[in-house]
């Protein structure tokens, strides 16, 4: 009889991650109980989703691809039809009475068809750079008229860095972003009214403190008022007594920052170094140009979550409602990027697996 084994995993990417899900929780709780009950809950699916992942050959997955990126463009759509309102955006869908945000969900699977099409891709021609354009704007589309322009930025940022990673020539952005750059004052009549107000409110911060600048000015007194030693959990006034927005999704940041402060900060700060030198490092050993994209999607996803969502708490970005992964409350972005992790640790075991197969 065979004995049992553990199933493969990827421990160096779960470690760094761990500890962000420790400090998540924790400052959660210390906001609000409920907080840190519903957290659980979808932590739980998240590590479940996880270990499927991780199991699954990801050959299954690349057979899979066209298939997945035509269902994320129909659920999209569907999403525009029968979503659910909240604040003036259409974004979420109740599947099994759970809300998701779609946007957040099909991020690991557009990423395996756009590391598929990019794998098959013979060279960096501009034949090639056209199509990924092509396959790739129905998304932002979709995305933007939600409207998510946050998550919008995030498909179009992520996307930029893995085609410039895949090889090409960095001319052809400046040509495809000169159109865009040309018609801005025209678009900027197509964005609602609130978003307007958050870029002007990113040029000049203190413009309406109690109103357009309430928001960026509240994160900055919450990071700055922690000092180096942190008030100490439960003990912060702008994210205790709710003077800080969201302060449990996309301005966590500046919630833990409040109650732990600067070493709460390096904390999350150096696990991130950890997990996208991790990636990083697999990106980097794996020969198969279908791993090798697909590490650079991950790669970026995280990176520019993680930028983007650092700088707006600190008043260095716009806010553009971006969470930051394994922190932020929520179960769409946390499903969303265990499953990055766990086709990521499929990868890395059936590279570890080949690598024997050759020193034998």
């Amino acid at each position: 009889m065979r004995g049992f084994s553990m199933p493969k995993i990827d421990w160096w990417l779960l470690t760094p991650v761990g500890l962000l899900l420790i400090v998540s929780l924790t400052t959660l709780f210390s906001l609000n109980s409920s907080f840190f009950v519903n957290q659980l809950f979808t932590l739980s699916i998240g590590l479940t989703a996880f270990f499927v992942f991780s199991q699954i050959p990801y050959d299954i997955l690349k057979r899979l691809s066209l298939p997945l990126y035509i269902l994320a463009i129909i659920l999209l759509v569907v999403v525009l039809i029968i979503g659910v309102e909240s604040r003036g955006s259409v974004r979420w869908i109740y599947i099994f009475g759970f809300p998701l945000q779609l946007s957040e969900i099909f991020k690991p699977f557009v990423s395996v068809s756009f590391a598929t099409f990019l794998a098959a891709g013979s060279n960096n021609s501009l034949r090639t750079y056209l199509l990924s354009l092509v396959l790739l704007f129905p998304l932002f589309f979709l995305v933007a008229l939600q409207p998510d322009l946050g998550n919008a930025l995030i498909y179009v940022l992520a996307a930029g860095i893995v085609l410039i990673v895949y090889g090409f020539p960095w001319k052809w952005f400046g040509l495809t972003a000169l159109p865009f750059l040309l018609a801005s004052p025209i678009l900027w009549h197509f964005l609602h009214d609130y978003q307007k107000n958050r870029l002007l409110t990113f040029i000049n911060p203190t413009s309406d403190p109690l109103g357009t600048s309430y928001n960026v000015i509240q994160a900055m007194i919450a990071v700055g008022s922690g000092m180096v030693m942190g008030k100490g959990l439960s003990q912060g006034t702008q994210s205790g007594l709710r003077f800080l927005p969201e302060r449990q999704t996309d301005f966590i940041f500046a919630s833990l920052s409040e109650g732990l402060g600067l070493l709460g900060a390096i904390i999350i700060l150096l696990c991130f170094m950890a997990l996208c030198y991790r990636i990083y490092r697999l990106f980097v050993r794996i020969d198969d140009p279908f791993c090798k994209m697909f590490a650079a999607c991950t790669f970026s996803f995280i990176l520019i979550h993680f930028f983007v969502n650092i700088g707006m708490n600190v008043g260095l970005l716009p806010i553009v409602g971006v969470t930051l992964p394994f922190v932020s409350y929520g179960g769409s972005s946390l499903l969303s990027n265990f499953i990055f992790l766990g086709i990521l640790s499929s990868i890395a075991s059936a590279h570890r697996r080949h690598t024997v197969l050759e020193i034998r």
